[in-house]
């Protein structure tokens, strides 16, 4: 039977060797830790009553959704957990950015602009699980290559607001000679409202009228997207 301060103090170098996530990781590679154990890594140390792997549990069970929660989590929400202060939330959110950033500029680095399933692909990780409506726009040169992605406005739950001005000063400043336009539904549906539909028409006789052609329109859902070309709605 264990004793009772043991417990109570135990740490990750208690553990077997072969059980340690670092030890494990350099011995079998990254792929051979679990979720939690990549978050221990990352946060180094637990706490007088709980290892990394336990604190890395509860960031985990923070949400439903687990290591997908994480994507959008902030740094308020994972201090609530006892024994993750802002050093730890601060390594952990650090690491989910590089993981971001890497998988946006591997899809846009492999990126061929043939069908708006290419654009919908790299754009689905990193929008389909946000809160609120994200509005960009993909600014393309005369190649039909990407110039740069731009964020334009993020709205409410269900809602995003959108000025010709804004869409097209960065446009213009950036020498685009057309553009997709890209936005997300946090409902998970990617069906385009009234709204969108109205929108999308300003900017196009807008695009018009500055010789920026807009070529697309795509609202990323859950898994799922809508092309305005596809569904001809332009």
């Amino acid at each position: 039977m264990y004793n009772k301060e043991f417990m109570n103090n135990y740490t990750i170098k208690d553990l077997p060797e072969v059980e340690r996530p670092r030890e494990k990781l350099i011995r079998y590679g990254s792929g051979s830790l679990s979720n939690a154990e990549l978050i221990a890594i990352i946060i180094r140390m637990g706490n007088k009553n709980e290892t990394s792997i336990e604190l890395g549990k509860k960031v985990l069970a923070l949400d439903e959704r687990g290591l997908s929660y994480l994507r959008d989590c902030t740094l308020e929400e994972l201090t609530q957990i006892k024994g993750i202060g802002n050093s730890k939330a601060a390594q952990i959110l650090a690491a989910i950015e590089i993981g971001k950033r890497i998988s946006y500029e591997d899809g846009i680095s492999k990126m061929n602009i043939n069908s708006p399933r290419s654009i919908a692909n790299v754009f689905m990780d990193d929008m389909r699980y946000l809160q609120k409506e994200h509005f960009k726009v993909v600014l393309l040169d005369t190649k039909n290559q990407i110039i740069s992605t731009e964020e334009i406005s993020v709205g409410t739950l269900n809602a995003s607001i959108v000025h010709p001005r804004d869409v097209f000063k960065i446009a213009i400043k950036k020498n685009s000679n057309s553009m997709i336009l890209l936005h997300n539904h946090p409902s998970g549906d990617p069906y385009p409202s009234q709204e969108d539909i109205s929108v999308t028409k300003r900017l196009i006789e807008v695009g018009n009228i500055v010789g920026i052609k807009i070529i697309d329109h795509i609202i990323i859902g859950d898994n799922k997207y809508i092309s305005f070309k596809e569904e001809k709605l332009m």
